[in-house]
């Protein structure tokens, strides 16, 4: 990028009817807005999860959140219309879809609590990979409110004051455009920040002046070969090292799920960790599964947080006493999930829990060859743990269901990896 894009910043700046001083600069509704839409969409993520989220775009919550966005005329008149519903087209899904209308949900969700700038791309790119009808980087205008430092506003004048400044041609309805674009524009507003602002809102309305034809410029800043392949080789990346974890979740949720079936079959009251209520298997999510509330236990504070953190217990029927226990170690540390299950037998040592560790088959060596260690013998004395293989469970999970009468049946499946005298 060899343009200096200094003297149209200052032009841009000084001009007291452009975007910067009429919107970003002097608009007190601007800044309240901000929290009016935080506290709407955590109205949109309450409705969905609760059932009550209509399935239209008039009269729900939804709708007072994008009104508040296209109130503000000077940079986002027309936001709304993405997201009318379009009954012939059926867009966007997610009205009458009710999976596509929980993911939504749950991407808002974790858009509301987290500030991790890579937690919330690879959010994105999760909403993008699920294909939803309708439902594009329009979204991105919403983000905007929440996190206003990480993620820019986008509409047609935005894109179109981005392809005239930078010699591109991006568009408007695709995720990866908008990632394209929003990488460009931070690389340039991290570079102009004393003229501009860590709110990107800033640069976003130099982009709509140039869109609008309100702000004319010469030759473009054109971004050479080379930048352009390292954005796209960034975004590549990102989306790879999404779908890997995804599939690995979802293999962990299959696990969970299994064995809350199986528990809840054989006469437990089950839950699954708390972090985990929203995640699903087969359209089912795992909170559905389980208790609404964890049973109160005879233990510290912190040690109850730790505990609510196990994968999956079995509580005695109408009881706080652990039947059983599992952590489930698809990537993860399997230290990490053994220190979990040591807790438990020592936090509440008059119960009679069976611990379980739950592993893919192809980590059984990886296991068997840890627990030889010398320091992980010691951890374990006196703490009975066996392990299951994800095969065998996902084998005979309908079997156990069925004709299952106990904790015992585990015991067909299960493999003890001796106590911390014994050679594996």
């Amino acid at each position: 990028m060899q343009r200096n894009l200094e003297p149209l910043l200052r032009r841009y700046k000084g001009d007291s009817e452009s975007v910067y001083n009429i919107w970003f600069i002097n608009d007190d509704d601007r800044l309240k807005a901000f929290r009016l839409i935080r506290k709407g969409v955590q109205q949109v993520v309450d409705d969905i999860r609760e059932g009550s989220f209509p399935n239209e775009f008039k009269g729900s919550s939804l709708e007072f959140v994008i009104s508040c966005i296209s109130e503000q005329k000077q940079v986002f008149a027309g936001a709304s219309h993405p997201f009318y519903w379009k009954p012939k087209l059926r867009i966007p899904d997610i009205y009458e879809n009710e999976a596509n209308k929980h993911a939504f949900g749950e991407f808002l969700s974790r858009c509301l609590t987290s500030t991790n700038e890579e937690k919330l791309l690879n959010e994105i790119v999760r909403l993008d990979g699920l294909k939803i009808k309708g439902l594009g980087p329009a979204v991105a205008n919403i983000l905007y409110f929440l996190h206003p430092t990480i993620f820019p506003p986008f509409n047609t004048a935005i894109v179109n004051g981005f392809n005239r400044l930078f010699g591109e041609k991006r568009k408007l309805g695709s995720w990866s455009e908008y990632l394209v674009v929003r990488s460009v524009m931070l690389d340039v507003n991290r570079k102009y920040r004393n003229l501009l602002s860590s709110d990107l809102g800033a640069f976003a309305g130099l982009l709509f002046e140039i869109g609008a034809n309100k702000l004319l410029i010469g030759n473009e800043h054109s971004l050479s070969a080379a930048e352009r392949e390292k954005i796209e080789k960034v975004l590549i990346k990102r989306r790879k090292e999404v779908k890997a974890d995804d599939e690995q979740g979802n293999l962990h949720s299959e696990m969970q799920s299994h064995l809350l079936k199986i528990g809840s079959a054989l006469g437990y009251d089950v839950i699954c960790a708390s972090n985990d209520r929203s995640r699903c298997h087969a359209g089912t999510s795992l909170g559905a599964l389980s208790l609404s509330e964890f049973p109160a236990l005879p233990v510290h504070e912190s040690t109850e947080k730790t505990i609510r953190l196990i994968d999956v217990l079995w509580f005695e029927k109408g009881k706080n006493h652990v039947a059983a226990a599992f952590e489930v170690e698809k990537s993860t540390t399997i230290t990490s999930g053994m220190g979990r299950m040591i807790d438990l037998h020592h936090s509440l040592p008059d119960s009679t829990s069976s611990l379980y560790l739950v592993i893919p088959d192809k980590r059984e060596k990886e296991l068997q060859l840890l627990m030889q260690r010398q320091s992980v013998r010691a951890m374990r004395v006196g703490v009975d743990i066996h392990y299951l293989l994800f095969s065998d469970i996902r084998k005979h999970c309908d079997g156990m269901c069925m004709f299952g009468n106990s904790k015992d049946v585990l015991q067909k499946i299960a493999i003890n990896i001796g106590d911390s005298h014994d050679e594996i």
